[in-house]
């Protein structure tokens, strides 16, 4: 049966010599993977709609005892190649495709991660990369689950508030100053308290703020540990974007 969503491209792989894999995260049905036969070659089908992360109504069909779904054609909505693509913009976008694409189970799907990423797509820009990453990280570890209390030691149950708080890649929790363990890394309160106001307010209520690579940088990296701390491997493009400037 021909089925349709909307959705967001995540990956392409070249498949056989004209066709293509291709994962896709849909509003209906969550993460998608599918043949698009002949895309090398069928602009008319496709064009630039197989970009990553470009909003598209993608056009399906699920064949029995087939585990890859056949992706018929592409409509876009709207793409991130209308705004200028630098570097670290591109990084940023690659970074918010390769979670998904790494987190999410198949064929699940999740309306709240879905306006997520497409909110969060929207506001990644060429000056303005840094603040919805921090948006992104902060709210898709809590609606998959995997965010302990920022205000609470995970070992001693004491308020941490606005003291010294540290986390460590093995430890679940942020620790206070008698429970860290060796090679911990401190989180500012300033960075604890931007995670609670952004759990109050939509993405735009931040947009125009400054927000140089320094700032909830510590808590970016506590919440790419979690990330991968999950799905058990390294993210590729969060090494790439510890090297942007």
């Amino acid at each position: 049966m021909p089925k349709q969503s909307e959705a967001l491209i995540l990956r392409t792989y070249p498949l056989r010599e004209a066709d293509l894999l291709v994962t896709f995260f849909t509003r209906s049905e969550g993460k998608v993977k599918g043949v698009a036969k002949s895309a090398k070659r069928s602009k008319r089908r496709f064009g630039g709609a197989l970009e990553p992360l470009t909003y598209v109504i993608a056009h399906w069909e699920d064949k029995e005892k087939q585990e890859l779904a056949r992706l018929d054609s592409c409509d876009i909505i709207s793409s991130p190649l209308t705004a200028e693509v630098t570097y670290p913009r591109l990084v940023a976008l690659s970074y918010v495709a390769e979670v998904i694409d790494q987190l999410l189970p198949d064929r699940e799907a999740n309306d709240d991660i879905f306006r997520l990423t497409l909110s969060v797509v929207r506001n990644i820009l060429p000056e303005s990369i840094w603040m919805p990453l921090t948006y992104f990280d902060l709210w898709l570890v809590r609606l998959i689950g995997l965010l302990p209390d920022l205000n609470t030691c995970m070992i001693c149950g004491n308020i941490l508030n606005g003291g010294p708080a540290y986390f460590h890649p093995v430890a679940d929790g942020f620790l206070c100053e008698n429970d860290k363990r060796l090679a911990s890394t401190e989180i500012s309160a300033e960075s604890r308290t931007i995670a609670a106001q952004m759990f109050r307010a939509p993405i735009a209520a931040f947009v125009g703020d400054p927000w140089p690579r320094r700032r909830g940088a510590d808590m970016r990296r506590f919440l790419a540990q979690r990330i991968e701390r999950h799905i058990e491997r390294k993210l590729v493009t969060a090494a790439m974007l510890d090297r942007v400037d």
